[in-house]
């Protein structure tokens, strides 16, 4: 048969899954063995050659940007459109699901969406409230617990019931307060949004079935990483045609400690008895030194299927191991060896550093900024992460959902309206008193003359009429969020303070008006590919089955609550004249760490081997590969022994990123949490074959060094970075963590550096100072580093710090030698330099450079 969509571009396992298309079906995807072509190919086979409609096609995936990127390539794979296909992460799907029948269980259709900090705020508030000590009740530990008991589907009096310890029992009281004061609110958190979607499909059969009709075909990605909920939701949608498509790799599964549940993959041949099993192991990223390290790592796993990864690429660069002296000698070889690359012609965004734990990236960046290589951490505050761009996002969710206790109480006195903490109990006194919400009774409380103050009823006048005007706003997104954002007073606040930080954090909040005006260009999309029927019929598009004769879908007490609640919210406050900003919110809330990575400045890219999963570089550098640091477990008998099987499966994510070159390092001593130990070398790098491996450092060919890493201390050399810190991780130049301090010295360095609204990062530890890594030269006695001083006892030389320089004067450098000045920004001067033909930015009075 001749086929639409190029079949004969696929490998012949990549074709056999393509053209599977009834039935169960598992596809073991190795890494990097095109599953996204696979996915992407069936789905388009399936519409162009089999003439399944666009709408009747599911396909799950785990991050918003893999969602993207599979919506892209289906445009492109079908010209006559993809129109009524949902591609989508699981938690989008169920939001879609729940706005369009969560009156059915007791919520409004514009439910707010807890995020992490949320919902860790309203836990922190609950256990003030029962008076639970944190430090002996930590909050991670209960929020734990009552995460385990919603994706068990177990409730919070059957969570009393079965406790066992008093730990137990003490999140069983907060997950019943949790519980009552989300519901009052109209809000869930992120486990609320699949364990309501599971309920609504068990408990609700004709929502179940309009579901089963309209998706006959269903694929998942990322198996691996489904949890209980997840694939009890896939199940149920999957039940009637068992039209189930899985991909996944059981060799990346790294995720146990957040509900994903590896068994999942491995039964699903248990689970679908007539399942057919397709296996890719052709890799097209790494050479083939790389596959062998990685199948040979995760073949000593017990717990897996059996497979094996190969490539037509060639067998290219062996891995290089380096044994460093320490943690800072570790640091200064990966910098020097980033220039080597660098210099060699690889741009820094092809570039990683993995690391197994965030403590280890401290003396990293250190070594970084020494060496002027500019790095940007996926992980560290992000812009939607700020204070003051989170105040932002709290006006927005209270104009759209003024029962949202959590976002009223979060900006009730942001800014400083002389609304204290009294004032605050009083109207929680009022809501409990006259049965409403806590924002109805703060409306209440600017007529209570008895209870407030004049000025107290005056700012809580001013507060409340924030969200009456905010529903009035109407026309384009971005003007909407800016009244609100004026109406709210957070950026003059912040400008009248006059300090360069409140500068700072009111140029933030006028970046997210930027964020807003991005989003109402793409969200049309995105939206776009989560219709219902009824918004395809309504739209024209043929072929939509009419609906069945209506149901008693809203005969039910949550239902008409539900909607009374609705109605109360517009016959009260008006109704949302801005439909887009509910719209803003919920994207808001489901992005994740890795949606926000982007390749927008040339910088390498740290963060934890976890973030780094389904990403790709021709070149990365994995540290601390020790024992009790990577693999990250003590023991090896009982639950230990499925934490190592883990672990390995983390090391084998790792290799298994690098495209080109794989860097591996380890320390003969490291200095963790201020004591030294010496560590033996990770049984992961033991189990690599010795013909795919190549090991220096001490003890071997040793590391001489040429240049400023022989040297020592380079004071203030920069990256090319310049405090780039939008959407997933900052860029570094001026200011990095290892730049923090406290107190006045950390303002004056602020000030000095120039940079504004920067978060505090912690300071240098204790070992900053002492005496740095040495390095091993065959059998010779290593060389002394000159000693650094830690960073936060350095101060700008006053005469260099006053010298003036322009383009194009010439100068001289102790460490790069003669250059001449390209540019001048403040303090910053960036020089090229005659002997390497470098380009660096150094700072003023603290780089040893002096003009000619």
């Amino acid at each position: 048969m001749a086929y639409a969509v190029d079949i004969d571009s696929l490998n012949p396992a990549q074709r056999e899954a393509v053209l599977t298309t009834e039935g169960p079906l598992l596809v073991l995807a190795g890494a990097g063995s095109g599953k996204t072509r696979v996915l992407t190919f069936r789905i388009a086979h399936m519409v162009a050659d089999l003439g399944v409609r666009p709408w009747q096609l599911l396909a799950i995936t785990f991050t918003n940007k893999a969602a993207a990127e599979m919506r892209e390539r289906l445009s492109s794979l079908l010209p006559e459109g993809t129109r009524g296909m949902w591609v989508c992460t699981f938690h989008a799907m169920c939001v879609r699901m729940l706005r369009e029948d969560a009156d059915l269980l007791g919520y409004t259709g514009q439910f707010s969406i807890y995020d992490d900090d949320d919902s860790r705020r309203i836990v922190r508030d609950i256990m003030q409230a029962l008076s639970i000590e944190q430090k002996q009740y930590p909050i991670n530990m209960i929020r734990s617990k009552i995460s385990a008991a919603k994706n068990a589907m177990i409730g919070p009096d059957e969570m009393s019931d079965r406790a066992s310890s008093p730990q137990e029992e003490k999140a069983a009281r907060v997950y019943a307060e949790l519980e009552r004061r989300l519901r009052a609110a109209n809000a869930m958190d992120f486990d609320d949004l699949l364990v309501r979607t599971l309920e609504l499909l068990r408990s609700r059969p004709e929502v179940l079935e309009k579901y089963q009709e309209r998706f006959r075909y269903i694929s998942v990605d990322e198996y691996q990483d489904t949890n209980h909920v997840q694939y009890e939701i896939a199940n149920l949608l999957a039940a009637k045609y068992k039209n189930l498509m899985v991909v996944g790799d059981d060799d990346q599964s790294i995720y146990s400690w957040r509900g994903a549940d590896i068994s999942n993959i491995l039964d699903f041949e248990q689970d679908f008895a007539d399942a057919k099993v397709v296996k890719l192991e052709q890799n097209y990223r790494s050479t083939g030194h790389i596959l062998s390290a990685a199948n040979a790592v995760v073949r000593h796993n017990s717990q897996r299927k059996d497979k094996r990864l190969f490539t037509a690429a060639g067998d290219g660069e062996k891995i290089q191991a380096y044994q460093a002296s320490d943690e800072r000698d570790e640091g200064r070889w990966i910098a020097s060896e980033i220039d080597k690359l660098h210099d060699g012609g690889t741009p820094y965004d092809d570039i990683a550093v993995f690391y197994r734990t965030n403590a280890q990236s401290r003396i990293l960046e250190d070594m970084f900024l020494r060496a002027g290589v500019p790095y940007k951490i996926v992980g560290g505050t992000r812009f939607f992460d700020r204070a003051e761009v989170r105040d932002v996002m709290a006006y927005l969710k209270m104009v759209v959902n003024p029962a949202d206790e959590m976002s009223v109480k979060r900006v009730i006195n942001t800014p400083r309206r002389g609304i204290g903490s009294t004032s605050i109990q009083k109207i929680e006194m009022l809501a409990a008193s006259n049965r409403c919400s806590f924002f109805q009774a703060c409306e209440l409380a600017c007529a209570e003359t008895g209870m407030f103050s004049a000025k107290v009823r005056n700012g809580l006048a001013d507060f409340v009429n924030i969200v009456r005007r905010g529903r009035r706003m109407d026309g384009e997104l971005k003007d909407a969020v800016e009244a609100i954002v004026e109406s709210a007073g957070l950026v003059q606040a912040y400008r009248s303070e006059g300090t360069m930080e409140a500068e700072g954090r009111a140029e933030n909040i006028q970046e997210f008006m930027g964020v807003a005006a991005e989003f109402e260009e793409s969200h049309e999309d995105i939206e776009g590919t989560l219709e219902s029927l009824e918004e395809l019929r309504a739209a024209g598009v043929g072929d939509v089955p009419q609906p069945a004769p209506a149901s008693t879908l809203a005969d039910t007490p949550f239902a008409s609550s539900a909607a009374q609640a609705a109605s109360e919210i517009e016959r009260t406050y008006g109704p949302l004249a801005c439909k887009a900003l509910p719209a803003l919110m919920e994207w808001l809330a489901l992005r994740s760490d890795l949606d926000a990575l982007s390749g927008q400045s040339s910088a390498i890219t740290m963060m934890t081997i976890h973030s780094a999963k389904g990403l790709e570089f021709p070149a990365v550098f994995v540290a601390g590969m020790e024992e009790g640091i990577f693999p990250h477990v003590a023991g090896f008998g009982g639950e230990d022994a499925a934490k190592l099987e883990e672990e390995r499966r983390l090391a084998y994510v790792a290799i298994t990123r690098a495209r080109k070159r794989l860097f591996l390092t380890y320390a003969a001593t490291r200095r963790t949490y201020g004591s030294t130990q010496a560590n033996p070398r990770s049984r992961f790098m033991n189990e690599i074959p010795d013909e795919d491996i190549e090991f220096s450092g001490i003890g071997s060919s040793g590391f001489s060094g040429t240049g400023w890493e022989k040297r020592g201390d380079r004071r203030g050399t920069f990256g090319s970075g310049q405090g780039s810190d939008m959407y997933g991780g900052r860029v570094f130049g001026s200011y990095t963590r290892s730049t923090g301090g406290s107190g006045a010295s950390a303002g004056s360095y602020d000030s000095f550096f120039g940079v504004a609204g920067t978060e505090r990062h912690r300071g240098v530890s204790p070992d900053a100072g002492r005496k740095p890594a040495t390095f091993g030269s065959g059998a010779a006695r290593p060389r002394q580093q000159k000693a650094s001083a830690p960073v936060e006892q350095r101060r700008p030389d006053a005469a260099r710090a006053a010298e003036v320089f322009a383009v194009g004067d010439a100068v001289s450098h102790k460490t790069f030698g003669a250059g001449t000045v390209i540019s001048v920004d403040g303090d910053m001067i960036e020089v090229q330099f005659e002997k390497s033909g470098k380009t660096k930015k150094l700072m003023k009075g603290f780089a040893p450079i002096v003009k000619l």
